[in-house]
């Protein structure tokens, strides 16, 4: 989509566009043939723009509780961050008198930022910066913030104001052509252009990739968090000057939960005892094991590998717990005939630190009955083993 068309879509013929788009319910196998269908009655170009928009905001409802307001660009919504996250994120700046969004793209940090203080959205890309507009609209949010069109590798677009207290959060560009680029360096603009910021506004927080290099980041003095959502591993997050909390940290949403360290001594090993845990990934990205493992009781099976395991079971919202029903050393026919002799024919494969594949293991198995099992693969003090539990213990209210 280009800034033009999308413009077009902002008019009454625009709006009409989209709908009659989305009440077809697009998606990219199906964009052709509903092209070809809308083209009978709308220009190409808007027919195109508003079966984008239809698409990806089908896409995005699982990003954005008000996705079917928003405008976006694929590359664009594929980088933002879902809702909750972004809220959590946002809470960090409360108090501040003056926000700044540097690297807003279509604003989803905006939506959080904008109703704690009055924001200025800077941004490169022209289609970004005015779709940031057009959504903070639709949110009832435009008149919170102002836009500012800027390569932030220059000169700062704005003068912070003598006597407020303002707070900047930077999501720098993670992709180069198309492809995800990995050192903080290589970031547009990179990493290291905020210590030039620091000294006009110590409050920054930077969004970086989950994967980023730990090692990259030695040099700066700041709080290294890292959020999951549902289990999954989102993002990480730089937090400087007063913003900074911790050494680091992991978040747990949508409860919000967190652990922070800094990283504790090593935990004792152990044989496998009646219960296993698995770390969220969170608390794994965070170095935090060990923390989590002293909260528990609970000891590692072997040095280098994030299972825990206790003899007494623990309510906790940063790992997963089974009760172990069996282990043993690894041997294929002697797994076999103990799922054989117990009629289990369901089973989930998990694994750490083994490099068998579960899907060619399951096949090998052979398996035959009604019954069913968690069969994790991993170590014992270096030796590959078995074991075997029960259904997952949930955390109750």
């Amino acid at each position: 989509m280009d800034l033009e068309s999308f413009r077009a879509l902002l008019g009454s013929a625009g709006q009409q566009a989209i709908q009659l788009a989305a009440a077809s319910h697009p998606s990219e196998q199906t964009f052709l043939s509903h092209f070809q269908t809308l083209t009978r009655q709308l220009p190409a170009p808007l027919a195109r723009a508003a079966l984008e928009t239809a698409i990806l905001r089908q896409e995005a409802a699982s990003k954005f509780p008000f996705a079917d307001r928003l405008y976006l660009t694929r590359e664009a919504y594929e980088q933002s961050s879902a809702y909750p996250v972004a809220l959590h994120r946002a809470a960090r700046f409360s108090g501040l008198d003056h926000l700044f969004d540097l690297g807003c793209s279509i604003g989803g940090d905006s939506f959080g930022l904008s109703p704690l203080a009055p924001l200025t959205a800077v941004d490169l890309d022209p289609l970004r910066l005015e779709m940031a507009r057009a959504n903070l609209q639709a949110l009832g949010l435009a008149e919170r913030a102002s836009f500012i069109q800027a390569d932030l590798r220059q000169k700062l677009p704005f003068e912070l104001s003598t006597g407020l207290q303002t707070g900047i959060f930077f999501d720098p560009a993670r992709r180069q052509a198309g492809r995800r680029v990995f050192s903080v360096q290589d970031y547009q603009p990179p990493l290291s252009i905020v210590q030039g910021w620091l000294s006009q506004s110590p409050a920054l927080g930077v969004k970086l990739s989950p994967g980023v290099n730990l090692a990259e980041l030695e040099p700066y003095p700041a709080e290294i968090e890292f959020i999951s959502l549902h289990g999954e591993l989102k993002e990480a997050v730089l937090w400087f000057g007063p913003l900074k909390t911790a050494t680091v940290r992991a978040t747990l949403l949508p409860g919000d939960e967190t652990l922070a360290g800094p990283p504790a001594p090593r935990l004792p090993i152990s044989k496998p005892l009646a219960f296993l845990y698995e770390p969220d990934p969170a608390v794994l990205r965070a170095g935090l094991v060990a923390n989590l493992g002293h909260i528990l009781g609970a000891s590692q099976l072997d040095p280098d590998i994030a299972y825990l395991t206790s003899a007494s079971q623990t309510a906790t919202p940063f790992a997963r717990c089974w009760p172990v029903s069996d282990w043993f050393p690894f041997q294929l026919k002697r797994l076999r005939a103990y799922l054989r002799e117990r009629s289990i024919g369901q089973v989930v494969i998990k694994k750490r630190g083994s490099p068998l594949v579960p899907e060619e293991l399951e096949r090998q198995l052979r398996l035959n009955g009604s019954a069913q099992a968690t069969i994790f693969l991993t170590q014992w003090m270096g030796d590959p083993i078995i074991l075997i539990a029960g259904a997952e213990i949930k955390i109750t209210d």
